[in-house]
């Protein structure tokens, strides 16, 4: 009985170090996942990149809002020409 336990505890102490072993190299697989994380994280700072700029129709719009203010600001001013010539 003292030699099985002996064996079985050598053979665990065994296959300990050896999973301890085995867990510091990187293989092909591993190696490959990280070359895919590191594209998927560079590809998404691009996408956030381009999300901040400011495209064609974008400043379109803006011009198109501000031509709309400034004329909605000139109807409003000869709305009270109006009403001040009637009301004199």
């Amino acid at each position: 009985m003292r030699y099985i336990n002996k064996f079985i505890c050598f053979v665990a102490l065994l296959a300990f170090l050896g999973v301890g072993y085995g867990c510091e190299k990187e293989g092909p697989a591993e190696k490959a996942g990280k070359k895919i994380d590191q594209t998927l994280e560079q590809a998404g700072d691009s996408i956030e990149d381009v999300g901040d700029k400011e495209g064609p129709a974008e400043k379109a719009g803006k011009k198109i809002d501000q031509a709309l203010e400034k004329a909605g600001d000139s109807i409003e001013d000869a709305g009270d020409k109006v009403e001040d010539a009637v009301n004199k």
